[in-house]
């Protein structure tokens, strides 16, 4: 008989890490054994690879990490970049142009493999959260001058004490753009929102990563936290979210042990142990889940 394989696909912040951005020893042993019985493992975040590289100072059981929410693919074992996406110099500007408009503080980040490197625009008003990011990428952040050219994508900080717009307003403004909604790994209370080209999404890396190994998508098991995650929840056949996920997400999904308390690793245990197979589950599953 020939060996069921899959594929996991996990959050990194939040999820995979807790506050203190630790692997721990109960998650690390449960992606090993995956890794040993030939089971496919990546790692999905909204950080660019440069940033991942931060955390990742022990080595981390996987073999993928999709960063910047998809807008890249890094093979692990390789040690190479397999795809990356661009906005063209006319959608960055359009989008640029979209968030003067509503007013917010953004950033324009280069196209990969440079995308830690990025220009912004200030409003003017208090932005804690924005002049911390700033802050802490000093040494890769300017001033934005003069038009924009292609980029990996833009991020717009929208503070605490502002609830408008939405980023479904900027979806609605920006229709041939992914648009994706976060909760800032800063504060953990702003709200980000994101801007990449149409085909860039955790759920899409997710499925091309699948197709490269000849995996069903009823084979595909995802574990998040965020809204950011709330595409791949609902692609995959089996979805968890750790108990310090957004509410609207534990209300929706299976809900395992929270990040640092080995809650990837109990969702791989109950996703192993499941006999669900060939996209069965999708059939039983609530309606996905929209952030």
């Amino acid at each position: 008989m020939k060996r069921r394989q899959g594929l996991l696909v996990t959050d990194l912040d939040g999820t995979l890490l807790g506050a203190d951005r630790r692997l721990r020893d109960c998650d690390r042993a449960a992606l090993s054994r995956l890794g040993r019985d030939g089971w496919r493992r990546a790692i999905a975040t909204g950080r660019s690879l440069h940033s991942f590289g931060l955390v990742a100072g022990e080595r981390f059981p996987v073999d993928y990490v999709v960063f910047s929410s998809g807008a890249g693919i890094y093979d692990v074992r390789d040690r190479r970049l397999l795809r990356a996406h661009t906005l063209t110099g006319s959608q960055t500007s359009l989008a640029a142009r979209v968030l003067h408009a509503l007013d917010l503080d953004f950033m324009v980040h280069r196209p990969i493999p440079d995308n830690h490197h990025f220009q912004y625009r200030r409003s003017g008003r208090p932005n804690p959260d924005f002049d911390v990011r700033i802050d802490r990428y000093r040494r890769f952040a300017a001033p934005l001058a003069g038009e924009p050219g292609p980029s990996a994508q833009l991020l717009a900080v929208v503070p605490v004490d502002r609830s408008e717009p939405s980023s479904d307003e900027v979806a609605d403004l920006l229709p041939d753009l992914t648009v994706i909604r976060t909760t800032s790994p800063l504060d953990h209370r702003s709200t980000w929102i994101e801007i990449f080209p149409r085909e860039v999404s955790k759920s899409q890396a997710a499925a091309w990563l699948a197709a490269r190994h000849g995996i069903r998508r009823g084979q595909v098991c995802a574990v998040g936290n965020d809204y950011n995650d709330g595409d791949l929840l609902a692609w995959a056949a089996s979805s968890y979210v750790v108990a310090n996920a957004a509410p609207e997400l534990r209300a929706h999904y299976d809900v395992v042990a929270a990040a640092g308390g080995c809650g990837v690793a109990e969702a791989i245990s109950r996703w192993r142990s499941s006999r669900w197979r060939d996209g069965a589950r999708l059939t039983a599953r609530r309606r996905p889940f929209r952030a």
